[in-house]
């Protein structure tokens, strides 16, 4: 609130504007007037195709394809969902509207991804605790796990260990968990389901190559192999809806590159 009246908003109590120090009584009639977003000029709208699966008024989830980025970059600023979805808002006219990612995905992770169209639900969304969502994941990984170990909860700190983007287990790391269990198997891989109860950077990766499983298509974590990207995608997504005031549930179907590379390592063992 504070933010939007340095921005043009503003606070009307019984039609008169007052401000955030402003005492309010039983009865009052409170206004609230956001002031316009500030437009990122160097933000330029993609074209390029974007898959809504869920719209409401204030927000939307899209499923975002592997291979692109949910933020802009300094170094790739052109394509990213957030391009996407400027485009997306001029077709609609409704250029006043915003993107503010919530949940984002890493590049080369495919699937759900939460989308604020202002500031408002941005804010909204922002102040609801971690574990009040629920994302799930598919991934596709080396090895096989022995019984005892096809379901279980990872416990480990994550931190970075050298000066680039890499992440893994450290004793000074950030305390890390996350639950999963084993769908199927087949000779020398896994399909596993996996769901974040903390969101750190690169988790599920660095977790898979803790356990000695990588995923497929992550040389950074694991084995080079013939996959083009990381085997991950994130298929389900619930939260509470602020504006609805229900519970959102959100699940989609894997993409057609993870499909093929399991049945393909299904046919290999057969």
């Amino acid at each position: 609130l504070t933010n939007s009246q340095h921005h043009g908003g503003m606070v009307l109590v019984n039609h008169h504007r007052r401000y955030t120090s402003y005492l309010l009584h039983a009865g009052d009639e409170v206004i609230f007037i956001l002031g316009e977003e500030k437009e990122n000029k160097w933000l330029k709208p993609s074209s390029k195709k974007l898959n809504i699966v869920f719209e409401q008024k204030d927000y939307l989830v899209i499923n975002k394809d592997a291979g692109i980025l949910s933020i802009p970059s300094r170094y790739e600023d052109s394509d990213a969902v957030v391009n996407r979805l400027l485009h997306y808002f001029q077709q609609q006219k409704q250029t006043d509207l915003k993107p503010h990612v919530i949940t984002r995905l890493d590049r080369d992770t495919s699937g759900l991804v939460l989308v604020g169209k202002n500031a408002v639900a941005h804010a909204r969304f922002s102040k609801m605790e971690k574990n009040e969502f629920i994302k799930k994941y598919h991934a596709i990984v080396h090895g096989n796990f022995e019984e005892a170990q096809r379901q279980g909860t990872i416990d480990a700190p994550i931190g970075k260990i050298d000066t680039g983007v890499k992440r893994g287990v450290v004793n000074n790391g950030q305390r890390s968990v996350t639950k999963y269990r084993v769908l199927d198997q087949v000779k020398g891989a896994s399909l596993i389901e996996l769901q974040l109860l903390t969101g750190r950077t690169h988790q599920i990766r660095v977790h898979m190559q803790y356990l000695g499983h990588p995923l497929f298509g992550d040389p950074l974590y694991g084995i080079k192999d013939n996959f083009k990207r990381q085997a991950l995608n994130c298929f389900y997504l619930e939260f509470d809806d602020p504006f609805l005031e229900k519970r959102q549930k959100i699940e989609i179907a894997d993409p057609i590159d993870m499909e093929i590379l399991w049945k393909n390592l299904i046919s290999n063992e057969l």
